[in-house]
């Protein structure tokens, strides 16, 4: 494994976790990972589920803070632990989220696109009543829309996320059938300075290839893309890094000699 920093990683301090945050750490270290970074969730205006808390997916962010500099501070000399967060991007919280990024003194900040016009595709009542390809067509364009009212984060994470939970999940998705909203998005971020997450967390609900695929890699890479972050979105210990020798290959196919880790909101690039 050539990529040694995973920078997409939830504790119990996001509400569908229960890992603690040290036992991550612990086995961060000894995988040899060299970086790593938290990014708990944080999803204001989420839509609650019949049995979950209000607020299932918004961190305390000072305690999650503290905790994270505490065990920072502790394991100083084996790894470096970045303070992250993972953003659910919605045109209607840009006030929010600007103060929010602006409060914290985040290392690195992942926008990520969990709901759609008010409805989760993790749920199969977002698919039903259509076809599967109307469904991803509101995903992807609820996307632009989110990047164009927002960007003051660093990656897209998991940029075809609502394919994990699509009733054929990608066996019918390439990039060709979506070119017409993805290169958009391409172009977007683009213009905007962001960055892609390679994540590979799709590949444990059944997924042919890590998000994105490799054809909206190889185009933001063609078009002068260099930063890309590498992301298990691990939530427990035993997926931290999982599938990196994978997604390696995946970058170097598409043209990356070096991956991205952050510090301070600043890119530093470790080559491949």
């Amino acid at each position: 494994m050539t990529i040694s920093a995973d920078y997409h990683m939830h504790s119990s301090f996001s509400g569908d976790s229960s890992a603690p945050m040290e036992t991550m750490i612990q086995k961060a270290v000894s995988l040899g990972l060299t970086h790593i970074c938290f990014t708990e969730h944080m999803d204001l205006d989420f839509p609650i589920e019949k049995g979950q808390p209000a607020g299932l997916f918004e961190v305390n962010t000072d305690a999650y803070r503290d905790e994270l500099f505490k065990l920072r501070e502790k394991y100083s000399s084996q790894i470096q632990i970045g303070f992250g967060l993972e953003l659910g991007l919605q045109p209607q919280l840009v006030q929010e989220h600007t103060l929010l990024v602006k409060q914290y003194a985040f290392d690195f900040v992942i926008g990520s696109s969990h709901i759609c016009n008010g409805r989760d595709p993790y749920y199969p009542a977002f698919y039903e009543g259509r076809g599967e390809e109307e469904a991803y067509r509101e995903y992807f364009q609820s996307e632009i829309d989110n990047l164009k009212a927002f960007s003051d984060f660093d990656v897209y994470g998991h940029l075809d996320y609502a394919v994990r939970y699509g009733p054929n999940r990608d066996r019918e998705y390439t990039y060709e059938k979506y070119r017409d909203l993805l290169d958009p998005l391409i172009d977007l971020l683009l213009k905007k300075g962001k960055g892609l997450e390679i994540n590979t967390g799709g590949i444990k609900y059944g997924l042919r290839e890590l998000h994105p695929l490799k054809a909206v890699l190889k185009r933001y890479r063609a078009l002068g893309g260099e930063i890309v972050t590498a992301g298990s979105d691990a939530h427990s210990p035993d997926r931290i890094a999982y599938g990196f020798d994978r997604a390696c290959e995946v970058l170097e196919q598409c043209g990356f000699r070096y991956y991205t880790v952050f510090k301070n909101r600043r890119a530093e690039f470790i080559r491949l």
